[in-house]
């Protein structure tokens, strides 16, 4: 499904991919001002250490995924593709950010029980509700399909359930915080203008991300590769990398904690939050359940791995680090040739709009 590439081609590859490098650049700038705004405020407000991995840098951090799913639907009309873009995002989260975090760490990386027996679990609920969010949009909103695929229509009713599982993770995440005490001093901290620094790092963020996917959609076009393979890989990888940094930066600081619980936190977030708020803004958004079965299985594979391997002696260690790279590595090479039919273990794959 390659073509054949002409000079102009090498051209548009060439440019493109200096597109990408500013773009990336630019996001390494945004997440280093939303990670130090995100600490000086944590620090400020009394805030334990998974609170701001998990609900202030992940929120923040998951911005381009958020901009991705409302684009994609109400520019492009392109909904699954954002819904690809988001389950791509997912695994990259869990399976290289924190491999990447535990092979930079000065020390293996440590995690804890809250975050082991809380974050994860409460991530595989949101999983298990977002799959059922779905599966409710095909059992009682069915859409036909002249390819035999399972379809369903997603309204505003349904995607307020997952909405409301985030509030509720939000309130557990406030529960914690009325336990928790801290005597640093804050005096030194101006509220007013570390918000203004997190605004900043945003808007950069949002900026370099938009360069990373022109460039990997432009990509896709010369290369006549399938917008689901871009969508799954390229696109998530691209939306991650605000993410990737700032646990990165946490895990080589030594905080193994915030760097794990940003990983999940976003997650969480891109799961319960990004999907519903492109069909609230669309109205509705139409469902491939034939492809988005699969993609929440492989989903929770991964999350089941990276669990048990949290949960032994509390760390991850840098073997685990590796096969977690693996794994991925793996995974980018069976969507691939599922993708190109090269092997058809997946029914209705890759989806009809996508070959």
């Amino acid at each position: 499904m390659f073509v054949e590439l002409q000079g102009g081609d090498i051209f548009q590859l060439l440019m493109w991919t200096a597109v990408a490098a500013v773009g990336t650049a630019i996001v390494w700038k945004g997440s280093g001002l939303l990670e130090a705004a995100s600490e000086r405020l944590s620090l400020y407000y009394r805030l334990p250490e998974i609170v701001q991995g998990a609900i202030v840098v992940a929120i923040g951090s998951s911005f381009p995924e958020l901009a991705t799913v409302v684009v994609s639907t109400l520019v492009h009309g392109e909904f699954e593709l954002g819904v690809a873009a988001i389950v791509g995002s997912a695994l990259f989260n869990i399976m290289v950010i924190p491999a990447l975090s535990g092979l930079v760490a000065k020390e293996q990386l440590a995690t804890n029980r809250d975050l082991v027996y809380k974050e994860a679990q409460f991530y595989m609920i949101a999983v298990a509700t977002l799959l059922l969010t779905f599966s409710f949009a095909v059992i009682y909103n069915p859409v036909e399909s002249a390819g035999g695929e399972l379809r369903g229509e997603l309204n505003r009713g349904l995607a307020f359930l997952p909405l409301v599982l985030y509030v509720v993770y939000i309130f557990v995440q406030y529960q914690d915080t009325m336990d928790y005490q801290s005597d640093a001093g804050v005096s030194h901290i101006r509220p007013g203008r570390e918000w203004g620094k997190l605004a900043a790092g945003l808007a950069l963020i949002l900026v370099g991300v938009e360069g990373l996917v022109r460039a990997a959609v432009n990509f896709g076009d010369i290369l006549g590769t399938p917008s689901f393979l871009w969508g799954i890989t390229i696109v998530a990888a691209g939306t991650s990398i605000p993410d990737a940094f700032v646990s990165v930066r946490a895990a080589r600081n030594g905080k193994g904690i915030t760097s794990t619980a940003n990983v999940l936190g976003s997650n969480i977030f891109d799961l319960l939050c990004c999907i519903p708020i492109g069909v609230l803004i669309a109205g509705t958004a139409v469902i491939n359940y034939s492809v988005a079965a699969p993609m929440m299985a492989v989903l929770t594979l991964a999350t089941v791995i990276l669990f048990l391997m949290m949960r032994t002696h509390m760390i991850l260690s840098r073997a685990e680090s590796w096969i977690l790279l693996l794994i991925y590595g793996i995974f980018v090479a069976w969507i691939a040739v599922e993708t190109f039919n090269v092997t058809n273990i997946l029914v209705n794959f890759p989806p009809a709009d996508a070959a």
